[in-house]
């Protein structure tokens, strides 16, 4: 299943290497995906402007930065009003170490993926900054002990499956 809208063929290869790489030059992804280098930029246009490119970032090593641990941390929620729904985004926002959080199906209601120099720090973390966030009645905490596999590319089409 093709999920991809109005892609052409050309369009997948310059995603599936800026995926890779986003630090070409236009003229080095032109090269590689068959155009010139005004209708390759033209493309990479059109593409952020339909919102199939959100961005272009630097992948920082949070290993060298000293966030030796990465935790997911599911979270148990009282039922919120939508006033305290929005604080305790805010507050989600507001804190560097959560780098992403995600309501999910369940047992528990939400879930923040952390990062930590040590699991010390995290303790603390959870007690001073997480159980206090607006709404959190419990906390189940997963802590990563290697990654066999972590990217940020997105799949450009659906694998059909069987």
């Amino acid at each position: 299943m093709d999920m991809s809208g109005g892609l052409d063929a050309i369009d997948t290869k310059i995603l599936e290497i800026l995926q890779r790489d986003a630090s070409l030059s236009t003229a080095d992804l032109a090269e590689q995906v068959g155009l010139s280098q005004s209708p390759c930029w033209r493309r990479i246009q059109r593409l952020r402007e339909e919102g199939y490119i959100k961005g272009t970032v630097a992948l920082v090593d949070r290993q060298r930065l000293g966030f030796a641990i990465q935790i997911f941390a599911q979270l148990k929620m009282i039922p919120l009003s939508d006033e305290d729904r929005a604080s305790f985004h805010r507050a989600v926002e507001a804190i560097p170490e959560i780098t992403e959080c995600y309501a999910v199906f369940g047992e528990m209601n939400a879930m923040l993926k952390v990062l930590a120099p040590d699991l010390n720090w995290y303790q603390d973390f959870v007690v001073s900054t997480i159980l206090k966030l607006p709404g959190v009645a419990d906390i189940r905490s997963i802590v990563t002990l290697a990654a066999s596999k972590h990217t940020t590319a997105v799949p450009l089409q659906v694998r059909p499956l069987r």
